[in-house]
């Protein structure tokens, strides 16, 4: 409230806009929604209005977690009654009031626009979702393939424009004013989270955490990982993707892939490339759950495994972010956790439940 304050009375500057949390550090999107919080709730002193809103966005991205595994199909109904039981995120939404949320709903409301086939306003949400929390970026990766796969070459380089716009348009009160230091703060990827608050990589030393070679090291791991989601589980069905490589620069106006995309397909790629980030992310913070508590039983089911192990997956994951603080055993659980649901997607339905019973 106090950085909103300082942005109501005229300030544009990133770099001159702090508060007792720190600097500002998110996007204009973030700004935007706090100022209307602060307005809404008197500057946040009417704290049960507050949590009423965070509250009714807490039903709101349980309903479309429903919507988008009822999109997606291949779940029995009743683990959707798993969702709403994580005590972790009752704590983010209604506790803790962390913006994160907000850019999950519009994540939600994206991954279920793009399994529909529509991209252009999957694109606009996207890009909403973007100026909120940039780590949305985690989805870009497979956004782009997906697009490519139902739009083309052509139409995905038009949509790209159209995120980097939408950033424009709403940033520019900071661009023109102040541009590097809204740009600098805003998507500052060489941000360095404190070693006390991680909830991953726990069991490696603090020294070794903070060393700028270790976050090298993820993020090659990382790029490498969804390199070969890309080229060997991601593009099976439409032929592979040097077919579908080849069908984008050839005929880029035309879909990439010869096969329609369902919303299967759409949604598992897309979920499964915000777990790749996930399990190299070198910090998690526990707000940062929210990012995919909801699509840890959609991904379960995305894996050959057997429903005991499955429910076994899911429950360490919940136990590991309710381990407060964070400790080398809780750390090594949720990234043991993390690798054996990623490599039973990588052996299971990695193009969704549809296209794995189909080969």
């Amino acid at each position: 409230m106090h950085q909103v304050e300082l942005y109501l009375d005229g300030e544009r500057d990133y770099s001159a806009i702090s508060g007792p949390t720190g600097p500002l550090v998110y996007p204009v999107g973030h700004v935007y929604i706090h100022a209307f919080l602060y307005r809404l709730t008197d500057a946040g002193k009417n704290l049960a209005l507050s949590q009423q809103v965070y509250a009714f966005l807490y039903s709101m991205s349980l309903i479309l977690s429903c919507a988008i595994y009822r999109q997606a199909g291949g779940v029995p109904n009743g683990i959707v009654l798993l969702l709403p039981l994580s005590k972790r995120l009752h704590s983010i939404y209604v506790l803790r009031l962390f913006n994160d949320v907000w850019a999950v709903i519009l994540t939600q409301l994206s991954i279920l626009a793009l399994g529909r086939g529509l991209s252009d306003l999957s694109t606009l949400l996207f890009s909403a979702a973007l100026s909120v929390k940039m780590s949305v970026l985690l989805y870009l990766p497979a956004f782009l393939l997906v697009l490519v796969k139902q739009r083309g070459l052509a139409t995905t380089i038009r949509l790209c424009f159209t995120i980097v716009s939408i950033q424009g348009l709403l940033a520019y009160p900071f661009l023109l004013a102040h541009p590097l230091p809204y740009v600098k703060n805003a998507f500052d990827f060489g941000r360095v989270f404190l070693y006390k608050w991680t909830v991953n990589w726990r069991f490696v030393k603090e020294d070794q955490f903070l060393d700028p070679r270790f976050a090298r090291v993820l993020l090659v791991g990382h790029a490498s990982v969804l390199v070969a989601f890309g080229l060997f589980r991601w593009c099976r069905a439409a032929g592979g993707a040097t077919a579908i490589l080849n069908r984008a620069i050839l005929r880029p106006s035309r879909p990439g892939s010869p096969v329609l995309v369902t919303a299967d397909e759409a949604t598992t790629i897309a979920i499964t490339s915000n777990l790749i980030g996930i399990l190299f992310a070198r910090s998690l913070h526990y707000q940062f759950y929210s990012w995919y508590a909801y699509q840890v039983p959609l991904l379960a089911w995305r894996t050959r495994y057997p429903i005991v192990l499955k429910l076994i997956v899911v429950g360490a994951i919940e136990y590991a972010w309710n381990v407060y603080p964070s400790t080398r055993l809780s750390s090594t659980v949720l990234f043991a956790s993390h690798v054996i649901l990623l490599g039973g997607i990588w052996f299971g339905y990695a193009e969704g439940r549809g296209r794995g019973e189909l080969e």
